[in-house]
């Protein structure tokens, strides 16, 4: 896979900007559910210009979603997704994330 393949989108939530914000630096990205820790460690590096150090993988389950449509309740979830917490080096930032 391509590097634009694997990263999907930076995620910006309170959390993540807390995380971002801190002297650790770590920037939370959704990724593509195939990918590995390694693919998205060198992802980063190619597309951010960056040197990560570390990486923590998850996979985030749907949530149950219920609605109240035309016919009655709708029953359903929302999609199942993979999550990446990348850990620059010290001094390292991605200012593409930074601005926003």
């Amino acid at each position: 896979m391509r590097a634009d393949q694997i990263i999907i989108e930076p995620i910006l939530s309170e959390k993540s900007n807390l995380a971002r914000e801190n002297e650790c630096k770590k920037y939370t990205f959704k990724v593509d559910p195939k990918a590995n820790k390694f693919e998205i460690m060198n992802a980063v590096k190619e597309i951010f210009k960056v040197n990560p150090t570390d990486c923590n993988v998850m996979n985030v389950a749907g949530k149950p979603k219920f609605s109240r449509g035309r016919g009655g309740n709708i029953k359903g979830y929302t999609a199942s997704w993979k999550k990446a917490v990348v850990t620059l080096a010290k001094g390292e930032m991605i200012n593409a994330i930074e601005g926003v």
